[in-house]
Formats: structure tokens, C-alpha cells, sequence
């Protein structure tokens, strides 16, 4: 009896062992299953649900139900609100350029056109004057320590010049130039006339600092110790510079004149052309906003030159065709086409410059009322220019050489005889005279708005920069600033041992920029880093470019950007 009841205790607790093994079994089951299990968007399979996925019905896995979700799928932009918008402001930018573009672009042409007919018109009447004084001076004595007043001396020199010149260039053979080049191959000119241009921005660069070394070697105050090669040779070598510079600009005149007189004007489409090749050139580089002033300033000389050198286009196929009225509109819709492509070209490139650097339309505003600054300045009781040198410094546009030119050409074309010849001249004249009486009347009182609009009031009354603090900022913007931090002697305590600063540490991490959103490829394909990227400073200990170091390169004002200075690494 005894063995039968142990036999069986025995069986009841290896019964209870086994119950006690499956129920662990299974909850070590159940917590892998938990772990496993995996939920998948689009309902192809759950693991969580088990056996009971095998039940459900396959209509919900067909081809039918993929199209039908495609088709009623939904997004919400507004989840993206800022980049959009950005995208839209992208927008009414580029649609804002033409017109604020156009805006400058005709304010610098008129801009032009005043310093333009200032040769044709007061220049020589002024220089009138001053003879007179020359001649007056044994009469009526000597009222202060100089003969003539700086401006004077300047208008002086400036008639010799034109005087000189234009006895030279009577001895160029226009009609041989002519012949010359139109014997050439059409990709030949192509190249010449690309070096033509080339050779134009050259000459206007070194020829303006020609011009105004001569004005102020010959104005500069006697007590001065004398620094310079004197007057004569300056005087000289501005002489060869005009004639030289007039030249350059008949030859280009011909070759324009030459395509325009081809049969299949091959050659005016590869010069057509050759615009929007700037676009390439230009557009996909970074700009800063004062790269763009020059190269606004740029496009308004080049669309002035354009335009007087169509005019001397015109005026001597006219002659050839002894003034022949009916063929002035043979060359209009050419004229026309030049015109309209130059346009096109300046709209594009400005737009695009504007989208990919993300500046705003309003920078032309600016851009004017620096323009008009010039102008105002020039009429002040203190002012240290003319304004036909500051629109030449500004622009690079030099009158001299392009009336030079253009005064030769009217006077070849142009046979005057009788006194009824003489008479319309006159009365040319005299329009002329009354065209920049009036224009320089508008420009005056536009340019008074546009710099009180700027409130550039202010700035009128400030003596001119230095010549040495503009040399300080042209090489503190050149050259790359390293700051050294200041070594700190370590903290001791009483016993000599060296203590770890903590301060500085937790200062390090308090500096520590903040985590910024991941921007995607598209943003930053399409944007430029900003204009304080240029300023960044390396720190010499770490290598690294710091943001918040003081010494940080200074910004050149747009009233210091010349046409020929230095932005940034380049000159547009």
C-alpha cells in the first residue's frame, strides 16, 4: 500500500512539472511573438494579427485597390508652408526685374546722354570763357593767386585734347577700314569683335586714371613737393590714350556696319549671339550686391554705346545712299533686332542672378539713388568732381574718345556749304544746348527725390574718402583674418597644482550653435550662402571658420564701388 501511494504522488507532481514547462513554454512564446511582430503601411502583412491574416480577403491586395489609392492619395503643403512660400516670393521677383531694371537702366541712360551732349555743348563754351580770361588777364590783373580755377584748367585741357585728336583722326581712311574688314572671313570678325570688346574695357579702365592724373597733376597747389613726370608728358600720354581709345571704337563701328551690310547677315546673328553667351558667363556665379551695381552699370554704358554706335551705322550707310529715306527702313528692322536681343539678354541674366543669390528687386532702388548721388554731389558748392568724370569712374563710360568719334563720322557724312548750311547748324546747335538744358533740369530734380527717398541728405555734406582709408579697405577685404586667441595662464592653486578651468568648457557649450532642420538637395542646389559667408574668420587653434569673432572685413558702400574696383574676387 505504501509503494502504491508514493508511485503516485510521484506521477501527480511530474504531472504538475510538465503543466508548469508548457505554461512557461508558452508565455516565452507569446513575448517572442510580441517582439516579432511588425506592422507594414501599406497592409500587405501583420504578424501581430497571426493566423487570422490568412483569412482576409484577397481583394484587398489587387491591382484594383493600388490604382484607386494612387488616384485618391492626398498631401497638405501647408505642412511645408515656409518653403513654398519662399518659392512663390522666387517668383515675383524675377517678374519684378524687367520693370525695376528698365527703371535704372533708362535713368543711366539719360545719365549718359547728359554727360554725352556736355561735350557737344557746354564743354566748348566753357572752354570759350576761359580763353577769354587768358586774354583778359593783362587788362584787368590778377584777383587771386591762380590764373585759372582748377575746373577751368580742366575744360582747357580737355579742348586741346579733342582738338588734337581730331586732326589725327582726320588722316584715318574710313572708306579703307571699311573695305578692310568686310574682306575678311566671317569667323575671323567674329573674333575680332570679341576682342574688340575686350580691348574697350581695358582701355576704359587704365584710360579714366590717364585722364585724371593729368587733371590733377596740372591743378595740384605749388606748395606740394613735386611728385609727378609733369604736365606736358601727362598731357601726351592722355592724347595717344583718346586717340587710341577712338580707334578701337571705329573699328568696332565698322564691324557692326559690316554685318549689318552682309547679304545673309550670318555675321549680325554670330554677334547677336555672342549676348547670350554673357548669360552663361555670368549667371551661374555667386553675386553680391555690389558685383551686381557693377555689372548694372556696366549694361547701361554697353546699351549707350550700342546705341551711338548704330547711329553711326546708320549715318553712314545713309550717306551711301546719298540720305535716300526708303533705305533707312531696310536697317530698321535690324536695328530693331539688336536692340530688342540686348534687352532680352539684360532681363534674363538680371533675373536669374536675382533668383539664384536671393537678392530682392529693391537693390535697383538703391542702385538709382547712388547714381543720383553722383549727380547731386557734382552741383554742391564743395564738390571735388565734374560730373562727366564721376558717370566716367562710376560707369566707365568715357565721353571723349565715343564724341570724338562720333564728331568725326557727321563731319565726313555731313557736307556743309552756303549759309543756309550754316544756319542749320546752327540751329542744331542750339537744340543740342536746349536738349541738355532740360535734361539735366529733370535729372537734377529726380535725383534730389530719389536720394531724399535713400535719405542720403546726410552724406552730401561729408568730405570725400581718403585715399588711404579706401586702400585700408580694399586689402582688409583682400586678405584673410587669423585670430589667435590670447594664451591664458593656467589657475594654480595654493599647493602649485594646476586647475582645470570648467568655466571655460561650459562657456564652449553655451557657444555651441543650436541643431538647425535638415535642409533638403533642392534647397541647396537652388540657394547661395549669404554675403556674411565671405567674412567668416578661421580660428588659427581649430581651423575652423567662426561666426561670432569681432574682426570681420568691412563692407564697401555702394557710393565707394567704381566700375573697374575690386568686389569681392573679381570685377563684373
Amino acid at each position: 500500500m505504501a509503494d502504491s501511494l508514493s508511485t503516485g504522488l510521484g506521477e501527480e507532481k511530474e504531472k504538475e512539472k510538465e503543466d508548469r514547462e508548457r505554461d512557461r513554454n508558452a508565455a516565452k512564446n507569446e513575448k517572442n511573438k510580441e517582439k516579432d511582430g511588425v506592422t507594414e503601411t501599406l497592409g500587405f502583412n501583420d504578424r501581430n494579427s497571426g493566423r487570422k491574416d490568412k483569412k482576409r480577403n484577397l481583394s484587398d491586395l489587387s491591382l484594383i485597390r493600388f490604382i484607386t489609392t494612387e488616384l485618391t492619395r492626398g498631401y497638405f503643403l501647408e505642412h511645408n508652408e515656409a518653403k513654398y512660400t519662399e518659392r512663390r516670393e522666387r517668383v515675383y521677383t524675377c517678374l519684378r526685374i524687367p520693370k525695376e531694371l528698365e527703371k535704372l537702366m533708362t535713368f543711366g541712360f539719360f545719365l549718359c546722354l547728359d554727360a554725352f551732349l556736355y561735350v557737344f555743348t557746354l564743354l566748348p563754351l566753357r572752354v570759350i570763357l576761359a580763353l577769354l580770361r587768358l586774354l583778359t588777364l593783362p587788362c584787368c590783373g590778377l584777383s587771386g593767386s591762380r590764373l585759372l580755377q582748377p575746373a577751368q584748367v580742366c575744360d582747357v585741357l580737355k579742348g586741346f585734347i579733342m582738338v588734337i585728336c581730331y586732326s589725327m583722326m582726320s588722316y584715318v581712311d574710313y572708306a579703307m577700314m571699311y573695305h578692310l574688314i568686310r574682306g575678311q572671313s566671317v569667323i575671323k570678325l567674329y573674333i575680332i569683335y570679341n576682342m574688340l570688346e575686350v580691348a574697350d574695357r581695358l582701355f576704359s579702365s587704365f584710360g579714366q586714371d590717364i585722364l585724371d592724373a593729368l587733371y590733377w597733376t596740372a591743378t595740384e597747389p605749388k606748395e606740394k613737393k613735386r611728385a609727378h613726370i609733369g604736365v606736358i608728358p601727362h598731357f601726351f600720354m592722355a592724347v595717344l590714350y583718346v586717340f587710341l581709345h577712338a580707334i578701337l571704337i571705329m573699328v568696332q563701328a565698322t564691324t557692326l556696319n559690316v554685318a549689318f551690310n552682309s547679304h545673309n547677315k550670318s555675321l549680325l546673328t554670330i554677334m547677336m549671339s555672342n549676348n547670350f553667351v554673357e548669360i552663361k558667363g555670368s549667371v551661374f556665379k555667386k553675386f553680391e550686391k555690389n558685383n551686381l551695381f557693377q555689372m548694372s552699370n556696366s549694361d547701361i554704358k554697353e546699351r549707350f554705346t550700342n546705341y551711338i554706335l548704330l547711329l553711326i551705322v546708320c549715318l553712314r550707310n545713309m550717306e551711301q545712299f546719298s540720305w535716300n529715306p526708303d533705305h533707312f527702313w531696310v536697317l530698321f528692322p535690324d536695328v530693331v533686332m539688336v536692340i530688342a536681343s540686348e534687352v532680352a539678354v539684360d532681363v534674363v541674366k538680371h533675373a536669374f542672378i536675382t533668383k539664384f543669390n536671393d537678392i530682392s528687386a529693391d537693390v535697383y532702388g538703391e542702385y538709382r539713388a547712388s547714381l543720383a548721388f553722383d549727380l547731386v554731389s557734382s552741383r554742391q558748392k564743395n564738390a571735388y568732381t565734374d560730373y562727366s568724370d564721376s558717370v566716367s569712374r562710376r560707369m566707365g563710360f568715357i565721353p571723349l574718345p565715343l564724341a570724338l568719334l562720333l564728331i568725326r563720322v557727321v563731319t565726313s557724312s555731313v557736307k556743309i556749304q552756303g549759309s543756309l548750311s550754316f544756319m542749320c547748324v546752327l540751329l542744331f546747335y542750339l537744340g543740342m544746348i536746349t536738349l541738355k538744358v532740360l535734361n539735366s533740369i529733370v535729372l537734377l530734380g529726380t535725383s534730389c527725390m530719389f536720394v531724399k527717398e535713400a535719405n542720403m541728405e546726410e552724406k552730401l555734406f561729408d568730405p570725400p574718402p581718403s585715399a588711404v582709408s579706401s586702400r585700408a579697405n580694399s586689402r582688409a577685404q583682400r586678405t584673410k583674418h587669423i585670430h589667435i586667441p590670447p594664451q591664458q595662464e593656467p589657475t594654480t592653486d595654493k599647493g602649485g597644482i594646476p586647475l582645470a578651468s570648467d568655466n571655460s568648457q561650459t562657456a564652449n557649450m553655451a557657444e555651441s550653435p543650436a541643431p538647425t532642420l535638415p535642409k533638403s538637395d533642392s534647397d541647396t542646389f537652388l540657394t547661395t550662402p549669404d554675403e556674411d559667408d565671405d567674412d567668416k574668420i578661421i580660428n588659427a587653434d581649430t581651423g575652423l571658420e567662426g561666426d561670432g569673432l569681432k574682426h570681420r572685413a568691412p563692407k564697401k558702400d555702394l557710393l565707394e564701388i567704381d566700375r573697374f574696383t575690386i568686389c569681392g574676387n573679381r570685377i563684373d
